[in-house]
């Protein structure tokens, strides 16, 4: 499992020009899912990102989780995560875990993040073709993989 988290002021996803997951401050994961994934690593990332000390405290240092903070979460599939580049000019997806194994993975972790997460959790559509918008603050862009 591959999650790319950007620390947001807002965001949202749309899906033919229609908005189907937006929020405030914040965090974007773009979430792709490998074969062989499951309930132990869905738990050990969700713990993670809603642990991770990203936002920044009074002193401008970043010592505050998203829960300290009370901020949102927006949760879009991206099995192009796991793109493989290294020969040729076309990506290959062979290690991306197929639609069938990754969308109950997918709809899962979107369970262990509601169950926990301080704010609101907002998604895009798994398979989609979606519109990603944010605004990334600080930046803060980090790649978590397990």
């Amino acid at each position: 499992m591959r999650v790319v988290l950007q620390r947001v002021s807002r965001g949202s996803v749309s899906v033919e020009g229609t908005v189907v997951g937006e929020i405030g401050a914040g965090l974007l994961l773009l979430v792709g899912f490998a074969q062989g994934d499951g309930e132990e690593t869905l738990g050990w990332m969700a713990e993670k990102i809603l642990g991770l000390r990203v936002f920044n405290d009074a002193d401008m240092k970043m010592n505050l989780s998203l829960g300290e903070v009370g901020g949102d979460l927006l949760v879009v599939s991206q099995f192009t995560l796991y793109g493989d580049t290294r020969k040729g000019r076309r990506p290959s997806f062979v290690h991306a875990a197929p639609p069938e194994q990754a969308i109950p993975l997918y709809e899962r972790f979107l369970g262990l993040l509601r169950e926990e997460a301080p704010g609101k959790v907002e998604s895009g559509e798994f398979g989609a073709m979606m519109d990603v918008a944010l605004v990334n603050e600080g930046p803060v862009t980090l790649v978590l993989e397990r």
